[in-house]
């Protein structure tokens, strides 16, 4: 019987989940990882230690099973959504700490923008309020801050991604820069009607149409696995952000319905 192995990095924890063909859970690994708090406000991951969290839960599941890369049909992608990481190309390495969802460091900014009267604008494109929340402030914070960051990302050189992305990076050893369309929308600068990257708003964020991963559905065949002993060849088939995931997961299908949890 083939598998479904899912990948759920989360805000504290990555988490490696198979489920059988009826969807009931077979086996499960969980690792926690640090959370660094520069200053008051402010919250990052290390990219690093994101992946080998993630990496080692993998491999921990498919030990305690024992199955090999044919039981494994296809592996798929939930992820905290909105958290920053920028990296080189070449190296792979990032430049800077991820900026989690919920770091406020870029919140002035936001202010200002919103007083230049920018909101509308980037609400009526994305669906979203203006705020240091989402990742379009963050990305441009690390290209101000970190030492040569900016004119890199001008000439090619950087990578931006959601978690997602981080992870698809790895998984296929640097093939495959992609994001879905669930982590795009969280971004303030994916324009929700024509279902792509605005102009208009990575001008607005300075933002460099290079740095960008490609937006593609969240459910389809991505690339295959290279970088875990146990997975070689695997594809990686399905990427959503966790809300929505739990969402769809609820079997929330149809424009209308919402989920409900009881207090």
């Amino acid at each position: 019987m083939p598998y479904i192995l899912a990948l759920d990095e989360g805000t504290t924890s990555a988490r490696a989940i198979v489920f059988d063909h009826d969807g009931a859970i077979r086996a499960l690994a969980q690792k926690e990882f640090a959370q660094i708090f520069p200053k008051t406000g402010w919250v990052e991951h290390d990219p690093q230690e994101i992946w080998n969290a993630q990496s080692s839960v993998a491999g921990e599941v498919l030990s305690h099973m024992q199955l090999q890369p044919r039981d494994i049909a296809a592996v798929g992608i939930t992820n905290q959504r909105e958290t920053t990481l920028v990296w080189d190309r070449d190296t792979g390495q990032a430049v800077y700490n991820a900026i989690v969802w919920q770091d406020r460091r870029t919140a002035a900014r936001c202010d200002q923008l919103r007083a230049d009267g920018y909101e509308p604008l980037i609400q009526q494109r994305t669906g979203l309020l203006l705020d240091a929340y989402f990742s379009a402030s963050k990305i441009a914070w690390i290209l101000d801050t970190v030492p040569g960051a900016r004119a890199r990302a001008e000439a090619g050189k950087l990578a931006f991604g959601t978690v997602d992305s981080w992870l698809v990076w790895q998984l296929t050893g640097g093939r495959r820069h992609l994001t879905d369309v669930s982590n795009a929308a969280r971004t303030l600068l994916f324009n929700i009607h024509t279902g792509k990257w605005d102009e208009d708003l990575l001008r607005v964020f300075r933002v460099p149409p290079s740095l960008l991963p490609e937006v593609r559905p969240s459910s389809e065949v991505y690339g295959e696995i290279y970088s875990i002993p146990g997975l070689e060849q695997v594809p990686v088939g399905g990427i959503a952000g966790d809300q929505q995931a739990a969402l769809f997961g609820q079997m929330c299908v149809t424009p209308g319905l919402t989920k409900y949890r009881a207090p």
